[in-house]
């Protein structure tokens, strides 16, 4: 078979850059050489675009967030380099990447590219439309509300005297738009209130507060484009008292993943049969990892769609499929296979 150039992308502008490099650096090990060719293309933390030269030099380096590059307009290397390539991979977690920005950008260049397409990135980014997505499809979702960064600077009172009624504590602050714990706070009291909204609004001037789930987190992945497959369950035991970036990606940090997670057989079922559904109605394709919560070993809440899941070592969503029978070299074939099929089937039309 003939080798395909894959364009592997990721860093981005987003809290998750590093997050990012890590992913691509296990992704770009576990491609299948005799069936992919890799051309690495990184951005930086500004926005810059790298050639795939400048990206391997980092790489090489030992990198874990870069830097140099042209703004993405003027990077002759990056973009002659994607002309080449037949399928695009993007692993850029957060905003300007996962959030159907750099999804848009690959259907106007007419490139196939993984996971889900523009919309389903932007709703899956957005923590707000997603949940108002969800209830509006009568999936059960936690008690939640929407505060902006405005509102809250005109009326500090106004905005605690809303968490207090609509939500009590503990509840969560998190930036609308992003991923990994990222400016995440579980306020216990109206004392955290004030550091949680600044610590969310220095990532997005949109804040979904919503009520704490004292439960069991799970997860499941979901591979496929026209008939979605899902995988075994999995489950979160944060060292902490949530899964926040510390619990996810410090060296130290003494979280537990459990495959299968523990439950019944009639729950986990539940949750995959959820989980296929959340992806079908967001209109997700080529893959993603959806997030619950269970209460009392038996009412399964949904938490959020994750349409660029960490590809690290310690990530999910390939454990997941590993448990299910899934290489995760053949997991990285499929989900570029889809790729290329859903471009075929959409250049039909």
């Amino acid at each position: 078979m003939t080798r395909q150039r894959v364009a592997v992308v990721f860093g981005g502008r987003s809290g998750e850059h590093e997050v990012s490099v890590v992913s691509a650096r296990g992704v770009m090990a576990a491609l299948d050489p005799a069936r992919w060719e890799i051309v690495p293309i990184a951005i930086a933390k500004s926005g810059a675009w790298l050639s795939p030269g400048e990206t391997r030099d980092a790489l090489d380096a030992g990198a874990t967030a870069f830097g140099g590059g042209q703004p993405m307009l003027r990077a002759p290397g990056a973009l002659e380099a994607l002309t080449s390539c037949d399928v695009a991979f993007p692993l850029v977690h957060g905003t300007f990447g996962e959030d159907g920005t750099l999804q848009g950008f690959f259907e106007i260049a007419g490139l196939p590219y993984a996971g889900a397409g523009v919309a389903a990135s932007a709703i899956g980014m957005d923590k707000a439309l997603m949940k108002a997505l969800f209830h509006e499809a009568g999936i059960p979702v936690p008690r939640y509300g929407v505060l902006r960064s405005w509102e809250v600077a005109a009326s500090d009172a106004d905005a605690v005297r809303y968490v207090e009624s609509a939500l009590g504590y503990p509840c969560f602050v998190k930036p609308a738009n992003g991923g990994s714990s990222v400016g995440v706070t579980r306020a216990r009291s109206r004392e955290d209130l004030a550091e949680a909204f600044r610590a969310a609004f220095a990532y997005d001037d949109k804040a979904v507060v919503e009520e704490a789930i004292s439960g069991q987190e799970v997860e499941c992945s979901v591979l496929g484009n026209e008939c979605p497959e899902a995988s075994i369950v999995g489950e979160i035991v944060p060292d902490r008292d949530f899964y926040s970036y510390e619990s996810k990606y410090d060296p130290a940090s003494r979280t537990q993943l459990l495959i299968p997670a523990r439950l019944t057989a009639a729950v986990a079922d539940e949750v995959r049969e959820l989980a296929l559904r959340m992806y079908r109605v967001m209109g997700c394709e080529g893959y993603a990892r959806v997030d619950f919560f269970v209460r009392d070993g038996a009412e399964v809440i949904a938490n959020e769609v994750n349409t660029i899941p960490g590809f690290t070592s310690i990530s999910m969503f390939p454990k997941l499929w590993e448990a299910s029978g899934l290489r995760y070299p053949d997991l990285l074939t499929r989900i570029l296979e889809l790729a290329l099929e859903r471009h075929a089937r959409r250049s039909r039309r």
